[in-house]
């Protein structure tokens, strides 16, 4: 009841907040206005003297939405689908703030800089730091709130060296550099997220990661990650540290840049306990075709030997993307996908951590496709519809049923229609 009374209280802070924006945003700014609320307010602290001289940079956003499930599950959990994982209740996505110094890669000398991140909101739980004691790393909520949690999901240093045409290196923990879409929500079209990035790909790493430009067309990357109870994955700065995994990759761009290609991929023993192997990699393709219609392709594939009871595990997915900007305001979108958890253990539903009573679906393939909107009445507000269809050939993985330990599905599809706002600082 603490828990559903807290999140009515939030609920309705950030509806009223909301509520504010849109007013504002009657008299929206060109785009050659400030891009962010606190510039727009005139109180941008990026324009302080000490920011300037010191090259920080601060932002952040909310980001946060509502989704309806067709099957109106006894759960409210929206099955596999994460991260707007709940039916019909608000969700504070993200509360999110960053710091920065960026380091200047264009330079002749040495330059050091670093990022730190902080999140709150129920996106938070699936970008922690996993092997550690809770509160340990991330800033677990001491009132156990049951969906809202805080993350620091980055927390880096950053160096220049001036060797060739330059190298840069983060040292800490950053996000991932495999596959298309990311956790920062200003950075996606969709509110929703692919099965691929959920189930077939990390989110952070903690260690060492090099980058750097052959020429204007290529640049490769590389370095070592920690380990955790996932393998390279989403590890703790303290843990996994007799167990190094490789990560790296290679982008090329045309000249006008109108055409990314990126290869990368990451590869390690499962723990230090478990030497067995697990292996990923990911093709991302895009390309303009013309100045206002975008389109992207991925393909992930990934291993793990000794899965689940011994058994050799693999999981694989191709996604399209097409997007179409209508005006300087208004883009509209389309996403299809397949996931293949082929041996079952890749998938859960519900898909949020933690859950006691998540399903693991049988063997299957998970189709998915969205379509939605991109509106931008002003530079700080991004307002993203979306409607969504999910099924799963071999599992009944939606229609999640209630109670606290069994959140079975009943049904092998499901409707989706959600909306969010994005409201950057």
């Amino acid at each position: 009841m603490n828990n559903n009374l807290s999140g009515i209280k939030i609920g309705r802070l950030a509806l009223g907040f909301c509520a504010g924006i849109f007013a504002v945003s009657v008299n929206a700014q060109e785009p050659s206005e400030p891009t962010g609320l606190l510039g727009y307010m005139g109180a941008d602290v990026n324009e302080a003297e000490f920011m300037k001289n010191l090259g920080l940079q601060f932002g952040g956003w909310i980001n946060m939405g509502i989704t309806y499930n067709a099957n109106e599950p006894a759960g409210r959990f929206n099955g596999p689908v994460t991260f707007n994982d709940r039916a019909s209740e608000f969700q504070l996505n993200q509360l999110y703030f960053y710091l920065q110094r960026a380091v200047n890669t264009e330079g002749d000398s040495w330059d050091f800089g670093g990022r730190f991140d902080f999140m709150f909101g129920t996106d938070a739980q699936f970008t922690q730091a996993y092997g550690s004691p809770r509160g340990h790393w991330d800033l677990r909520l001491v009132n156990e709130e049951r969906f809202y949690d805080i993350a620091l999901p980055q927390a880096y240093f950053e160096i220049f060296a001036p060797f060739g045409n330059g190298i840069t290196a983060k040292i800490g923990h950053f996000y991932t550099i495999i596959g298309n879409e990311v956790v920062t929500a200003p950075d996606n079209f969709f509110y929703s997220h692919a099965y691929t990035m959920q189930y077939g790909e990390p989110f952070t790493h903690t260690g060492v990661l090099l980058s750097y430009p052959i020429d204007e067309n290529w640049t490769i990357t590389g370095g070592g990650v920690t380990g955790s109870v996932t393998g390279g994955w989403d590890g703790a700065w303290d843990k996994g540290l007799g167990n190094w995994a490789g990560i790296g990759g290679v982008t090329w761009s045309s000249d006008d840049k109108a055409t990314s290609v990126a290869v990368t991929g990451t590869t390690g023993e499962t723990s230090e306990q478990d030497h067995n192997n697990w292996s990923i990699y990911s093709i991302v393709i895009k390309h303009d075709i013309t100045e206002g219609l975008h389109y992207t392709f991925q393909h992930d594939h990934g291993f793990q030997s000794k899965a689940l009871g011994g058994q050799d595990a693999t999981w694989y997915g191709l996604n399209n993307y097409l997007t179409y900007d209508l005006t300087d305001k208004l883009a509209v979108g389309i996403r299809a996908e397949w996931f293949r958890d082929d041996d079952g253990v890749r998938v859960f539903s519900p898909g949020r951590p933690g859950v006691i009573g998540a399903s693991v679906p049988a063997p299957s393939s998970y189709y998915a496709f969205t379509a939605g909107l991109n509106w931008k009445p002003t530079t700080w507000l991004i307002v993203r519809p979306n409607i969504r269809y999910d099924w799963a050939d071999k599992a009944d993985a939606y229609d999640n049923a209630g109670g606290a330990a069994n959140f079975a599905g009943k049904k092998s599809d499901q409707f989706l229609f959600s909306t969010d706002v994005v409201i950057t600082f």
